[in-house]
């Protein structure tokens, strides 16, 4: 019996997860930006920035496009605003960022790790970012 309870959770949670395109979306659009925030991050803040992406939150390739765009906010602004070192000091507080889908788009930091919840097509700001993090 037990066997069977735990074949079947196996089923509903590969069942949960996304489909190819939702894959594929995340794969070639939604990580390619991470990586491309985090070199960014590091490049003009001098520190390393870990980003998780939570895939389990991200079921439906609507909701994918927003953490896109948010790490495009990292990108274009992280560049112009580590410029002198009382900035890249407060960057570098962060050092994971989680980001997950939600049911509003929020940024959160406590303990060197900040998490930013995308919803639908909006996401937090660059500006909400370093609100937090030049506190």
């Amino acid at each position: 019996m037990k066997r069977v309870i735990v074949i079947a959770l196996l089923v509903l949670s590969t069942t949960a997860l996304a489909g190819k395109e939702e894959r594929d979306f995340m794969k070639n659009e939604v990580q390619p930006k991470a990586k491309e925030a985090a070199s960014k991050w590091k490049s003009s803040c001098g520190c390393e920035l870990r980003i998780q992406i939570d895939d389990a939150s991200f079921t439906k390739k609507e909701d994918m496009p927003a953490a896109a765009s948010f790490f495009g906010h990292i990108i274009e602004g992280v560049t112009g605003y580590c410029t002198d070192a009382a900035s890249k000091k407060a960057m570098c507080h962060l050092t994971t960022l989680v980001v997950k889908r939600a049911d509003d788009a929020t940024f959160v930091f406590k303990g060197g790790t900040g998490t930013a919840t995308v919803y639908s097509n909006t996401s937090p700001s660059f500006e909400m970012v370093t609100a937090e993090l030049d506190k």
